[in-house]
């Protein structure tokens, strides 16, 4: 799966939920996507968290393969920013 197919599923989640804040996916060489309330896109901006992983480990997040809480603590994915706005995400996703 693509960063564009990852963004378009997350952007099905999340449009018409209450999420109000911002958070990035940072993927490194293989792109961000950005969430900003209901919109979503792969445009680097800041956010009022940033969520740093593999593509792969995002694409199992977003199929729900991977629980957010397991990959956390397994290493999986790093947390910068404000913690309560990934909790509330992963509500949404």
């Amino acid at each position: 799966m693509g960063m564009d197919e990852i963004a378009g599923k997350i952007g099905q989640r999340v449009e018409g939920s209450s999420f109000d804040k911002s958070v990035k996916f940072d993927c490194g060489s293989e792109g961000v996507i950005v969430i900003d309330g209901s919109k979503v896109s792969q445009e680097d901006q800041p956010a009022d968290c940033t969520i740093s992983l593999a593509k792969d480990d995002l694409e199992s997040l977003v199929s729900g393969d991977l629980d957010p809480t397991a990959a956390f603590m397994q290493g999986k994915l790093k947390v910068d920013g404000d913690m309560s706005v990934a909790m509330q995400l992963s509500q949404v996703l």
